[in-house]
């Protein structure tokens, strides 16, 4: 479980294909502090490290996290988001964030106003896939709330802490990037299709 408050950032210093399996290697200021079967989320995906040495680590997607995240369209050389599990005795600064992307969006405009940049996304809704107002959203790993969600959009407001520590201030119209809905409000979802079944 994580809460999207991103540690630190990694860079992608190698990819290799095995079979239908990438493993990829990352480079980042807490990999040295990692353990093997360790689960940290990279750009909001859970992957669990299967080899570390020094200041690198190295973890595997199988095919469905590929074809179900942006993490296919990573490159040698790209910068990812990085956080460990949570504590069990930590403040939980964000929201619940599993790690279990539900689908990707596309970035479709990005406007700074007064020192804060505001990011529009699209994405395919689905009836579990819900947004509230002011509620919460993963993006990329990083828990943001919602403004203005109508129809297949939604914006998110950017402080310039955020911009600068995360792969933000990188993001531009066009880019995919990985969403995971409030879990909350998809057992809820839930709930509502099978009370609506029963009745």
């Amino acid at each position: 479980m994580f809460t999207g408050i991103i540690e630190t950032l990694g860079k992608v210093q190698g990819i290799e294909q095995e079979g239908s399996n990438v493993h990829f290697t990352i480079e980042s200021d807490i990999s040295n502090e990692l353990k093997i079967d360790q689960s940290i989320a990279h750009n909001g995906v859970c992957l669990t490290v299967v080899k570390q040495e020094s200041n690198q680590h190295i973890v595997t997607a199988i095919q469905e996290t590929l074809e179900r995240s942006s993490l296919g369209g990573i490159k040698v050389g790209s910068t990812i988001n990085l956080e460990r599990a949570m504590l069990a005795n930590a403040r939980l600064d964000g929201h619940i964030v599993q790690g279990h992307v539900d689908t990707t969006g596309t970035c479709v405009s990005v406007e700074e106003v007064d020192g804060s940049w505001y990011y529009t996304f699209k994405y395919q809704p689905t009836e579990e896939l819900l947004l509230v107002d002011k509620g919460s959203i993963c993006i990329n790993g990083v828990s943001l709330t919602v403004v203005n969600p109508v129809d297949n959009c939604f914006s998110v407001a950017i402080i310039p802490f955020t911009y600068e520590h995360t792969t933000f201030h990188a993001l531009k119209p066009g880019d995919t990037v990985n969403l995971e809905f409030d879990v909350l409000g998809k057992y809820i979802a839930k709930y509502a299709q099978l009370y609506m079944k029963q009745s």
